[in-house]
């Protein structure tokens, strides 16, 4: 009986570990993540703790996963090695999951696409908003996280988008005001998450400055 083939997805940003499995017509198996450590009252980690930490979450995701691959087989895998598709970007923290994803590719003898984290930001927009006709013409997109608010112009490429910087913040980024919110009200780095959930269960109405 014959498996059906996956692709393997692995992303090991500033503060997340992430591997994800889809088939190949698209579809999400699974999404499976584990944000790294940062210690309270902290604002975030240097990029040798970062490191250190996915080394950690690897194998535990991957033991996760591999729940996933019952009567599947990974026929590829997917990366993220570098922030963006520019010359000369560069994070440590992405040599954690590069190496995991050439030790399968190799292991298994499949092949390997390398993208850029800013890549999968623009991607995961398209598939969630099913809106997969973009993906034929130039479009604009916001890539709003932790570090970075930028509106960018993209274009499909092989290596998954071309994007030029036509706006952003000169100043604080959007995911910094959050997190820095947060750490003062005694919520862990990253705040997003537990800030949401805090925003949800708020039934006052916010005061509107005149």
């Amino acid at each position: 009986m014959s498996k059906e083939s996956v692709i393997l997805g692995i992303d090991t940003s500033n503060y997340t570990t992430s591997l994800a499995l889809v088939t190949l017509g698209g579809d999400l198996i699974c999404n499976l993540k584990r944000p790294l450590p940062v210690k309270a009252g902290e604002r975030g980690l240097r990029q040798s703790e970062a490191v250190f930490a996915h080394t950690v979450n690897i194998p535990l995701l991957m033991q996760e996963l591999s729940g996933y691959l019952d009567g599947r087989e990974i026929s590829a895998v997917g990366v993220s090695t570098r922030p963006r598709n520019q010359e000369g970007s560069y994070m440590p923290c992405f040599l954690s999951g590069v190496a995991a994803a050439e030790s399968i590719s190799h292991t298994l003898c499949v092949p390997l696409y390398r993208f850029s984290h800013q890549c999968g930001h623009v991607m995961a927009a398209v598939y969630s908003s099913g809106k997969s006709e973009l993906l034929s013409a130039p479009f604009a997109a916001f890539h709003i996280s932790g570090g970075t608010t930028e509106l960018v112009r993209v274009l499909a490429s092989e290596d998954g988008f071309d994007a030029e910087i036509i706006g952003g913040t000169s100043d604080l980024n959007a995911g910094q005001v959050i997190d820095r919110i947060g750490v003062y009200m005694g919520i862990p780095f990253p705040a997003g998450a537990a800030l949401e959930e805090y925003a949800k269960k708020y039934t006052g109405k916010i005061p509107r400055k005149k």
